[in-house]
């Protein structure tokens, strides 16, 4: 099976911050790709890059995004104009955002906002319009359509508005679903509605989602695949239960590690000591070296680490993998 989307040595910079060095990903048509990591990591920069949402200038942006569509076409997203990518996003890509209340427009009421992008990017009429945004949202679990049509946003909960933001992100039937971090804003309740209503879409639609998280029990339980990002690159990939189970780099076990466990009532939580390394000043060698807690190889301060396959479909970016490994 091919990859719907896909980026390649992808590479984003601002003035003197390297933001991206050589991202690569992909995610197939009915699975989702999970990208991870702190804040600053790159993981939302590279959807973002990939889909001509960064502008160019200021940025420099280099390698390929490649969408393809159901007989195998591909088109390299980077090489488009801005009025080729607004036929392409919203249509063929569709995106969920972290926080509803800012991305969805307060003086607007759903109806209208739904119609946008079906008016945008479908030839319909205004009755089969509204009858396609019915069926949207009764496709994403609200209750009483016809009433929450005529709502605004600000008289529906939190869930409720993700849930509209997901109903207009597949208003037309997009190929690809991109989730930046769209149930953090949600209680933990909420938050399981919001990943059940993804899962059950992705199931009867076949749609790729590219879940973006820092919340590594979210992604355990959604992806196919999961990327680690730190300081712009990739870090670690692997499949789900392959990552979950061998993770190998000090970043990745680091990231484990700082998880809460059920029944945790005495000590602190474990962190990883530091920040993330500024972008305008990376270091030298591998981009994790300052903060490591294994360093057990003399090339890391001076030497980049290349992205190396240690097992089936496992990638990692370290000299230290082998001697980290859980």
């Amino acid at each position: 099976m091919s990859a719907v989307f896909s980026v390649e040595d992808l590479t984003l910079r601002i003035g003197s911050a390297q933001i991206l060095s050589g991202v690569s990903w992909s995610v197939e048509r009915g699975q989702t790709l999970g990208i991870v990591g702190e804040s600053g990591s790159g993981k939302s920069m590279s959807v973002l890059a990939a889909t001509g949402l960064v502008p160019r200038p200021p940025a420099v942006i280099g390698g390929r995004a490649l969408l393809g569509d159901a007989d195998g076409k591909q088109v390299d997203l980077l090489s488009l104009n801005n009025r080729q990518l607004e036929s392409v996003r919203g249509k063929r890509i569709g995106f969920v955002f972290q926080d509803p209340s800012s991305s969805l427009n307060p003086l607007m009421s759903i109806e209208k906002q739904l119609l946008e992008s079906l008016q945008a990017h479908l030839k319909l009429t205004r009755e089969q319009a509204r009858r396609r945004c019915l069926e949207l949202l009764e496709l994403v679990g609200i209750p009483d359509p016809e009433r929450r049509l005529k709502a605004y946003p600000h008289e529906l909960s939190g869930g409720m508005r993700q849930r509209v933001m997901i109903a207009i992100a597949l208003a037309c039937d997009p190929e690809v679903l991109i989730a930046d971090e769209p149930t953090t804003a949600l209680d933990v309740t909420i938050q399981a509605q919001i990943i059940s209503v993804v899962k059950d879409l992705q199931e009867r639609l076949g749609t790729a989602v590219v879940w973006i998280s820092h919340d590594l029990g979210v992604i355990g339980g959604l992806a196919d695949d999961v990327v680690v990002c730190y300081g712009g690159q990739v870090v670690e990939q692997a499949p789900v239960e392959v990552l979950y189970a061998e993770r190998s780099h000090p970043y990745t076990q680091g990231l484990f590690a700082a998880r809460p466990t059920l029944g945790q009532t005495e000590g602190e939580l474990s962190t990883i000591p530091g920040s993330p390394p500024d972008p305008r000043s990376l270091p030298k060698g591998c981009v994790f070296w300052d903060r490591c807690q294994v360093r057990s190889d003399p090339r890391c301060e001076d030497e980049r680490p290349e992205l190396v396959q240690i097992g089936e479909a496992h990638w990692v970016r370290s000299f230290c993998a082998e001697a980290g490994a859980s």
